[in-house]
């Protein structure tokens, strides 16, 4: 009999909707407040999910959502990088 392993899911702090986690791009804040994107999943600090849409990109920047979840000020070139990413990723 085989076993169907779990897959980890995450909420999209700009949609409230609930995808794998693999589906989903990781923002940081580290401990001494630099916010970066964490396409790997896998940087210390205190991480905050979007889903791989620029409507949800454009959803974060609007209800700054991404910044009350890091409770930071969020740069817009952080926006710009998720919206680069976003757009290379669709080319693959």
């Amino acid at each position: 009999m085989a076993i169907q392993k779990k897959i980890p899911m995450r909420k999209c702090v700009a949609t409230n909707e609930m995808f794998p986690k693999k589906e989903m791009i990781r923002v940081v804040r580290s401990k001494e407040g630099d916010v970066s994107v964490d396409p790997t999943g896998k940087k210390s600090g205190r991480g905050a999910y979007l889903s791989k849409s620029i409507e949800a990109v454009e959803a974060a920047k609007k209800k700054n959502s991404l910044g009350n979840q890091l409770e930071v000020t969020i740069p817009p070139t952080i926006y710009e990088d998720l919206i680069v990413l976003i757009e290379r990723e669709k080319l693959k």
